[in-house]
């Protein structure tokens, strides 16, 4: 099983020197095992993952998004698959039943004259799927995604994959509470070989950014501790957090949790099943 890490940024691409090291495109992360192509979110780093799928030769790919923000989806007419005739593309999200559903809201969101190719011409054959958060999809009998509900203003889900005895947990956009761990978040991501977290503040920024839907590396520590995890990966990289802040990040992060590490955009990590 292969983690791809192509976008690793929120809220906004950063197209700049200082965030090169780093990467400015915004949430896109990949899994590949027995032949599938699962990705989540698509953020501005899912037009790199549409050229390795193309390269690759992927017939067929699932994504799963932890929800609509524009972040999460600015880059979805941009990937490459969905232009070509014969590939096939299923979209998963949960919470957009109250707006009319996913492919509703796809289809608006990129409507002109947002953008001049309907969604509804699209060369590839596209599935929307909208689920209910804590469902799992089964590929086969050692290949699925499970789900959970998070807390973030219009609804979230956070997704593992299990491969076998390996798996690894997306979990943006979050918001930790106040009193204590989300115990729907424990339970999803136990035991988990990487726990790939919603790592938008430090601690002290959190202060002045309470309700706005997101988390702390010390918050996805304390996870890790409750949960048994393997390896905290520190992810959703605030735009203000240049380079030089985020080196400083990843010197405290293992500090206080040796097995931690920060997303960086072309980052790959492989688990044996």
């Amino acid at each position: 099983m292969v983690v791809r890490f192509w976008g690793v940024r929120g809220s906004i691409p950063c197209a700049d020197s200082k965030y090169m090291r780093y990467g400015g495109d915004t949430s896109c992360v990949s899994v590949e095992a027995k032949g599938q192509l699962i990705i989540f979110d698509a953020g501005s780093g899912i037009r790199k993952a549409g050229l390795h799928a193309l390269a690759t030769g992927y017939q067929e790919s699932h994504l799963f998004l932890s929800h609509v923000h524009i972040d999460h989806i600015l880059g979805y007419p941009f990937y490459g698959p969905i232009w070509k005739k014969g590939h096939k593309l299923s979209v998963y999200a949960d919470h957009l039943k109250p707006y009319g559903g996913l492919q509703r809201t796809i289809f608006k969101a990129f409507e002109e004259p947002i953008f001049p190719v309907p969604m509804s011409k699209l060369s590839a054959t596209v599935a929307y799927h909208d689920i209910e958060s804590g469902q799992t999809i089964s590929f086969d009998e050692t290949l699925m995604v499970k789900s959970a509900p998070l807390n973030h203003p219009n609804g979230a889900t956070g997704y593992r994959v299990q491969y076998g005895k390996s798996s690894v947990c997306y979990i943006t956009d979050t918001e930790h509470l106040s009193d204590g761990v989300d115990p729907n978040i424990v339970n999803l991501i136990r035991g988990t070989d990487l726990l790939i977290y919603d790592s938008s503040y430090t601690d002290d920024e959190y202060v002045a950014k309470v309700s706005w839907g997101h988390s702390t590396w010390q918050e996805g520590v304390k996870l890790c501790k409750a949960a048994d995890v393997k390896q905290l990966c520190i992810f959703h990289h605030d735009p203000d957090h240049k380079d030089d802040v985020m080196d400083s990040i990843a010197r405290e992060a293992k500090e206080s949790w040796p097995n931690t590490i920060v997303a960086k955009q072309d980052l790959a990590v492989t688990f044996t099943k």
